[in-house]
């Protein structure tokens, strides 16, 4: 893996419950969004965060960027303290620090203003940062809708006349209008259809290739993760279960919760048969997670251990991190 270019270190965010009363609000108890999750992204690398809705990927996102508080741990971006950079820095550096990590939201419908031209939101970041003269904002906008697969006279229209694949592109251009180095997509493609998909995951591996960016790719949609990402993170409930390369975890899943997101995507083989794995029950509530293993109650391979233990993440070769008191027993 090459270097580092963000790193999360035992991060944590709760989310208070509270129970309104007829004067006065009590608190109940705590969502564990995200629970001492720790990973890398190298520079030139996207990592795929996958799971289920729910489980905390897209405030794991929010709180690298510090649109959400951590409660604790570390973010560190090229090896500065993201939310310590932000609060005590000079606005120069913030600003510099702001630049360099955007974010692509999942709903391009939500996310764009409809009250301002496709040339004012792209060109809104200049106004903000100041880094590009004002001359130069033309010819910058111009070239970022070329980049993004849009043309010169896009740049007049409102978001409404807009498709979703095209207000999404629309989306990736402001992110790049900073000239970032990191970008958190949060499932870019999920709100769109098939071959629309296609088009925008390999926009963003052609930006990839052009620029060195950096992506944190979050989706539940394996397929896609698999084409866009070197690395991909596991997560269930709060934690990361499984992080390894790409294919690594595709061929050889050593946490029956990947094995079992894995099973669920379909294979364009007519002849092939795959061994659909379904599990029993919910996804437990995230304001009283299970002991242990917080994938026990559902895992077919649940042990005593697995009810009282909860499992580290822990190496087993070449790169592979599980969260599963029986991993070898998959290897």
């Amino acid at each position: 893996m090459p270097e580092a270019l963000v790193e999360v270190q035992d991060l944590v965010k709760y989310f208070p419950v509270y129970q309104r009363g007829v004067l006065l609000k009590k608190k109940v108890g705590d969502v564990h969004a995200i629970d001492n999750v720790s990973f890398k992204v190298g520079r030139g690398e996207t990592l795929g965060l996958v799971g289920e809705s729910g489980c905390g990927k897209t405030t794991t996102g929010k709180v690298m960027l510090d649109l959400e508080t951590g409660d604790s741990g570390k973010v560190l971006f090229e090896g500065k303290e993201v939310h310590e950079s932000l609060k005590k820095a000079p606005r120069s550096e913030k600003l510099a620090l702001r630049r360099s990590m955007q974010m692509v939201f999942q709903n391009p419908y939500g996310s764009l203003d409809p009250r301002m031209t496709v040339f004012d939101i792209i060109s809104e970041p200049f106004v903000i940062h100041k880094h590009i003269p004002h001359v130069e904002w033309k010819d910058r906008v111009y070239s970022l809708l070329k980049l993004v697969g849009l043309e010169e006279y896009h740049a007049e229209r409102y978001p409404h006349e807009f498709s979703g694949g095209q207000r999404q592109r629309i989306s990736i251009a402001r992110a790049l209008a900073t000239e970032p180095k990191f970008i958190v997509a949060d499932e870019p493609v999920s709100s769109l259809d098939v071959s629309i998909r296609a088009q925008i995951l390999n926009l963003l591996e052609d930006l990839q290739k052009k620029t060195g960016i950096s992506f944190l790719y979050i989706s539940h949609d394996l397929s896609s993760v698999r084409q866009v990402s070197q690395f991909v993170a596991v997560m269930y409930l709060g934690k990361i279960f499984e992080y390894a390369p790409v294919n690594q975890v595709f061929d050889k899943p050593l946490n029956p919760y990947t094995m079992a997101l894995l099973s669920a995507v379909p294979i364009p083989d007519p002849v092939r048969q795959t061994k659909r794995i379904i599990l029993p029950g919910d996804v437990p509530s995230p304001v009283n997670p299970p002991s242990g293993c917080r994938f026990h109650p559902r895992c077919p391979y649940a042990a005593e251990v697995c009810k009282t233990d909860e499992p580290p993440l822990r190496e087993l070769g070449s790169g592979h991190l599980v969260a599963c008191h029986f991993a070898e027993k998959f290897a």
